[in-house]
């Protein structure tokens, strides 16, 4: 499959450095998840340019996941502003009730990031993919952020490697509630804030650290969704 590459146009971005403060190390400590990982450096990313942590919540992070599934492995699908993506309806109808989500307790998705690569590459690595101009930036720091969920999956045992980023400006503990108070664990695949060990075999790639360091810098070169202000 294609490599996920950055539009022609589209300028290189050199992110300052961000120091590995102990708020980021503590917050890095994380279960053996990718998803968690990514996590992590966005939100280090975030607090190096003023802006306060996202929550990880893990009923967005597993509907995060269902996005990727929606996509069915087709790698082609996730480009620029005209590539495909599922209908915002899809959100109550089926992801929200895979992930055993309430669909009354759904918020606006103020932004979305989506990549794929034809090989398993580190969270951090993820971020470059992810985070690619300023309009990403902008949405990455935007302080009417409250909530992230991250997932990251391969298709069929293997290659290509999935990873999406939603965030939302819903209301901590009253948006995206699981019903049962856990989201439902969706194999193969990995998403955020499930207290969840997610290892190699969940995405056939080896997870192989529990900590992550900031990075001093990143070149961005893939894909991120606009804003989207309703479902």
């Amino acid at each position: 499959m294609k490599q996920i590459m950055a539009r022609k146009n589209a300028k290189h971005i050199l992110l300052p450095s961000v120091r590995c403060t102990s708020a980021v190390l503590d917050y890095a400590k994380l279960t053996d998840n990718p998803a968690d990982e990514l996590v992590a450096v966005l939100n280090a990313n975030r607090t190096a340019h003023k802006s306060s942590s996202l929550a990880d919540n893990p009923g967005l992070a597993c509907i995060a996941l269902q996005y990727i599934k929606a996509y069915q492995g087709d790698c082609e699908a996730v480009g620029e502003s005209d590539a495909k993506k599922p209908p915002d309806s899809e959100f109550a109808q089926t992801f929200a009730p895979n992930c055993g989500v309430d669909a009354s307790t759904l918020s606006p998705i103020t932004g979305r990031f989506l990549g794929c690569q034809s090989k398993y590459v580190q969270p951090s690595e993820a971020f470059s993919m992810l985070i690619k101009n300023e309009k990403s930036l902008e949405i990455l720091y935007n302080k009417n952020q409250t909530e992230i969920g991250a997932a990251v999956t391969g298709t069929d045992g293997g290659a290509p490697y999935f990873w999406c980023v939603l965030l939302s400006n819903g209301k901590h503990n009253s948006s995206f509630v699981l019903e049962d108070g856990v989201a439902k664990i969706s194999r193969p695949g990995c998403f955020s804030g499930a207290n969840d060990d997610c290892s190699g075999a969940d995405v056939s790639s080896p997870f192989g650290h529990k900590w992550v360091y900031a990075v001093t810098a990143f070149i961005a070169v893939g894909y991120a969704f606009g804003y989207d202000h309703s479902l």
